[in-house]
């Protein structure tokens, strides 16, 4: 079995995240892969690596899907990418810190439905709130939960 690993849905990550993920990757040596459909700056690191995917709706989230295995996380905002990675084991936060679990997952998935009627109803449902530094902590928080927990090669 190898080491659990962090995937990131990487086209709508912010840079406050990234640079979390880069400093966390070097300090406990876990691999961090960033996926997306366009060309990514990584800092020089053994640790961490980007995978471009050809552009196209949800080919970056098939190709994490494709490649996450159980106890490796993801970093997302996307719902139904994260109840895919939970399917597999694996287990899913979001950006500003919020983990998505099994028992939430279904009430998530739910209310990104609703919201997605209502904008193609022409309701202006407004876009996500700023990026506080209170997300950044939070997010911060999570990662240091999920390296904590997970188990060590070797």
């Amino acid at each position: 079995m190898s080491a659990p690993q962090i995937w990131v849905d990487a086209d709508a990550c912010p840079v406050p995240v990234k640079e979390i993920l880069f400093r966390a990757a070097e300090r406990a040596q876990v691999q961090v892969t960033l996926v997306a459909n366009q060309s990514l700056r990584t800092p020089p690191s053994r640790f961490v690596r980007s995978l471009q995917v050809a552009g196209g709706f949800d080919v970056a989230d098939n190709e994490i899907v494709a490649r996450v295995a159980a106890g490796d996380l993801v970093v997302t905002q996307d719902i139904p990418l994260a109840a895919q990675v939970l399917e597999k084991g694996a287990q899913a936060v979001n950006t500003r810190g919020v983990p998505f679990t099994p028992d939430s997952i279904a009430q998530q998935l739910s209310m990104r439905n609703f919201m997605e009627e209502l904008r193609g109803a022409g309701v202006d449902t407004g876009g996500p709130s700023t990026f506080h530094p209170r997300d950044r902590q939070a997010f911060a928080n999570q990662l240091d939960i999920w390296l904590n927990r997970r188990p060590r090669p070797g």
